[in-house]
Parts: C-alpha cells; structure tokens; sequence
C-alpha cells in the first residue's frame, strides 16, 4: 500500500503507528512526515530539513485521504503540496495546524482546500480529538488504525466559518513566533 512504500523510501519518521485499518480498505500511519530530506553522509540520511511535525495520515493504495499535523510556518505549505502532489485530490482532507498564524484559515491552492488552526502547544493528535469534539469513548476498543479513520470522519464535517483566501494573502497574516530554549513557542 501507499504508506508502505512511503515508508520503504525513509519518508516517514518517528513512526509510532503504521498498519492496515481493520476492514482492510486503508493505511493508517502516524509520526513526522519527511518533506525534505536530510543530506547524505556516508550513503545515510541526515536527519530531516523539513518535516510535517505530529502527522496522521490516512490513505487507500493511490491517495491520501485525510493529513492532519503541524507547521512551524505558513511558508512550508508548499514544500508539502511540491513532495506529495501525486497523492493529493481536492478531496484529500487537510487539517493542519500552523505554529506562525494567530486565526482559523480556509486556503485553496493548486485544487487542495487546507484548513489551517492556530498551533500553541501540546500534542496535535490530542488537540484534533478536541477540535472535532471527539471523546475517548468514542474511539474505545478501536485499534491505533482505526482511531485515524474515526478521526478523519469527524474532519469531514469540520468547517472554518471564514470564507477561503488565497496563500498569498494568508502570508501577509501570519504572526512573529518567539520561541523558549525547549523549541516551543512561548
């Protein structure tokens, strides 16, 4: 599947869940997805350039279905979109918070509807279960897979109330980011 050869190909990293949900019909996988890779020494990767921090993604054997983690910047959307555009449709599901912007945004570019959340801190998986109002309960008994699907279900129906903006003037909005020595934002 999709995942895998992702995964054959070092584009995922710090993997804490990869498998087939169980029905079978999608990968799930969550961790950081490499979005440029780090530079070869001796025939190995450095660590990663660039990352899609925290992601959860889910996919079929062609397309990701639902993408969900955090930017730093506002400025790494298309540094995604240039790595991974074979498997992006405009009905892909991207629900992305963004650490350098201070509102809600709905963002079109190049057929892909981003809907973008204002990152402070914390884990993102646990701030989209919170963002679409699912409870614990909700995923008991589901395996790590099938807790991306329920996620993405719910990301579905999540809307901003903003109408969409173009990326250019989304990055005439973005905000100064002050960072602690822990690398957070203070």
């Amino acid at each position: 599947m999709l995942i895998k050869n992702y995964d054959k190909e070092g584009l995922l990293f710090i993997t804490s869940v990869i498998g087939e949900t169980s029905d079978k019909k999608f990968s799930a996988w969550r961790g950081d997805l490499i979005l440029i890779q780090g530079d070869l020494n001796d025939g190995v990767h450095m660590p990663p350039k660039l990352l899609l921090n925290q992601a959860a993604v889910l996919a079929d054997s062609e397309k990701f279905l639902f993408v969900n983690g955090m930017f730093h910047e506002l400025a790494q959307v298309p540094e995604f979109i240039n790595k991974y555009r074979t498997v992006l449709t405009p009905e892909t599901v991207l629900v992305i918070y963004v650490e350098n912007i201070a509102d809600k945004m709905q963002i079109e570019l190049e057929g892909l509807t981003f809907k973008f959340v204002p990152y402070r801190d914390g884990m993102v998986w646990n701030e989209t279960l919170e963002l679409l109002y699912i409870e614990k309960a909700d995923l008991k008994g589901q395996s790590a897979e099938d807790k991306v699907v329920t996620m993405f279900e719910a990301a579905k129906d999540f809307k901003i109330k903003t109408a969409p903006i173009a990326f250019e003037d989304a990055l005439t909005k973005t905000i100064f980011v002050k960072r602690q020595l822990n690398g957070g934002p203070v």
